[in-house]
Formats: C-alpha cells, structure tokens, sequence
C-alpha cells in the first residue's frame, strides 16, 4: 500500500519559516520525481515545487522561487519543502505527489498523492 504522508501543518506569522515534509512507503521511492502542490478555496490545485528522481533538478512557481526549497533524502523515502519568508498569499493545503515525469509531464503523470497539510500565514 502506497502512502504518502504529510507533516508540519500549522500557523505561522507572515516573514517566518515552516518546513514541510512528506514520507512515502510502499514504491521505489527513487523511481519517482516529487513534487508539492497547494490549494485554495476555489481556486486550482497549483504546483509549488518539483524535484527529479536523482535529485539533480529541481523547478519552482514563479511566486516561490527564492523563498522555498524542496529537497529530497533518498535513503529515509522523503521530500522536504522548506518555506522562508512566508506571506499571508501562501496560506493554502499543501499537498506531496509522486510522479513518473518531470517538467511538464510532472502533472500528466502523478501515480500518487498525499492528504494534504494545511499551512495558514497570518498578517
């Protein structure tokens, strides 16, 4: 059984950190790309941040790049996305994907998704 399994969910204030992470079992953990998504009411689920099977590439949102950092520890199965500089706009349900592509098939070809972990930033 594949899980993907989100933690670090919480409320923060705006210009502070939050690392997020999820752990995955039951795959090969190295055949896959990851990435993280995030959500709000109404709107389209939106991609965050994605990194390679190697960990050798990585490809952020506009509206993160210089601020959040994903990264990925092969031998303990699990995807960080480290989150500086937080604004109240980032406030979403940020959701870990396993993928068997990268760049723009990323989305196309997501096997797996974990359950989401809520992330509120206060003014």
């Amino acid at each position: 059984q594949v899980q993907l399994i989100e933690s670090g969910m919480g409320e923060v204030q705006a210009g502070d950190s939050r690392r997020l992470s999820c752990a995955v079992s039951g795959l090969t953990f190295t055949s896959y790309a990851m990435g993280w998504f995030r959500q709000t009411l109404g709107k389209e689920r939106e991609l965050v941040a994605i990194i390679s099977n190697l960990g050798g590439r990585t490809e952020y949102a506009d509206s993160v790049k210089g601020r959040f950092t994903i990264s990925r520890d092969d031998i303990a199965g699990t995807v960080s996305l480290q989150m500086d500089s937080l604004r109240p706009e980032d406030t979403a349900i940020y959701y870990c994907a396993a993928s068997v592509g990268f760049g723009s098939d990323f989305r196309r070809l997501i096997e797996y998704w974990g359950s989401g972990a809520l992330v509120t930033v206060s003014s």
